[in-house]
């Protein structure tokens, strides 16, 4: 079929509904569980995708006994569908904030490093000049949020800049840059001596980032220039209730994001070992989709990550 008439039948065929039972469809990987999620019976969500498959002539989900799977034509159409559902949701919010003055909702996905600080103090600060706007959280890598908000599942990521090209449609703003440091628990036998150096730590008990992550990069590469092996047999974690309570409960030491830091070491629970910064201070900051005009809760929030980000740095310049 040539793309002209592919183009035809696809706005022909295609009604939002339609498009809704897709993406449902292809995140159940059950189309009875879809239906059931659509109120619709299963033989009429049944009809409607093989319709769509019939009138574009392709095959849209691998069928077996344990459900559906997506085909290769299947998820390009799911992709696109979640691209149409969310920018008909963004236009939605960004009338309704128009009549109302201050409302919307702005989905946000936040990285270790913008966890303890700069996200709550700015979400702290959008409710308390705008209480009507609603914000959604998401935590996770930096490559799975990254997948997000190339389909708008998000609106902005905040955290440790990602590397990505500029082919891939995303743009960085850098706020600040945020200084990695070594801690363990207060009373670690470790905070006892006097300048460390990562020679002195290899062998220790290390909670580490995934491998997939920029800031383990950066830590192997540390180890690297001082002709050191990466720890064996880490903790790979980016929890960090998780890493708090292995810290707390065991003699593992691990790298965190200085603002992470400061608010355990304010209770007395974690404290950083005297050693110097191992990895430059790291660039934190918002990544956004490139094209896409952001909704006006989502503007409202990086205004606020942006006054947030002025006092970090300045605290930071009284600390280093």
């Amino acid at each position: 079929m040539n793309p002209n008439m592919l183009e035809r039948h696809l706005v022909s065929r295609l009604k939002f509904k339609y498009l809704q039972l897709l993406v449902t469809v292809g995140e159940q990987r059950n189309i009875f569980k879809a239906a059931q999620i659509h109120n619709m019976a299963q033989p009429a969500a049944t009809k409607i995708i093989r319709d769509i498959e019939s009138a574009l002539n392709i095959e849209l989900f691998d069928r077996s006994s344990r459900g559906v799977t997506p085909t290769l034509y299947g998820e390009v159409l799911i992709k696109h569908a979640k691209l149409i559902l969310s920018q008909v949701k963004h236009a939605s919010e960004e009338l309704s904030s128009l009549q109302g003055g201050l409302t919307g909702r702005v989905t946000v996905g936040s990285l270790l490093a913008a966890s303890a600080t700069l996200l709550p103090n700015a979400i702290a600060r959008l409710k308390k000049n705008r209480p009507n706007v609603s914000v959604a959280l998401r935590e996770g890598t930096g490559d799975r949020l990254i997948k997000s908000l190339k389909i708008d599942d998000l609106d902005i990521m905040v955290g440790r800049i990602p590397e990505v090209p500029d082919q891939d449609g995303l743009t960085n703003e850098v706020l600040y840059h945020e200084p990695v440091v070594i801690v363990a628990r207060a009373d670690h036998p470790l905070q006892s001596r006097k300048n460390l150096t990562l020679h002195d730590l290899v062998d220790q008990q290390w909670i580490l980032p995934p491998r997939e992550t920029m800031l383990r990069d950066e830590i192997d590469g540390a180890f690297h220039r001082e002709g050191l092996d990466v720890p064996v047999n880490p903790v790979e974690s980016v929890s960090i209730l998780t890493n708090r309570t292995l810290l707390k409960n065991t003699d593992m030491i691990t790298a965190l994001p200085l603002q992470v830091v400061l608010t355990y070491e304010e209770i007395g629970l974690l404290k950083r070992l005297d050693i110097p910064l191992i990895i430059a201070p790291g660039p934190i900051g918002v990544t956004l989709r490139a094209q896409r005009q952001l909704p006006p809760a989502a503007h409202y929030l990086l205004e606020a990550l942006r006054e947030e980000a002025e006092k970090l740095t300045k605290r930071y310049k009284e600390i280093f």
